[in-house]
């Protein structure tokens, strides 16, 4: 199965704002302040969707775990 790296983007950014709504409530939770919350959030939404789509291309590389028809 081919991939377009436009798919693997999309579902970086998708993931990434779940990932990020969760890190900000838990900032927040964690500290009391929706600011800090925010700025934790802020943050780590491009550190982590950039890791996350080096992280799906390298697995595109690799037949593990797949099966022909």
């Amino acid at each position: 199965m081919k991939v377009s790296k436009t798919r693997s983007v999309i579902k970086a950014i998708s993931w990434r704002i779940v990932g990020t709504l969760d890190t900000m409530a838990l900032g927040w939770l964690i500290t009391g302040s929706p600011l800090i919350g925010l700025k934790i959030g802020a943050l780590e939404l491009f550190t982590k969707m950039a890791l996350y789509y080096i992280h799906e291309r390298a697995w595109l590389r690799t037949k593990f775990g797949t099966k022909d028809k």
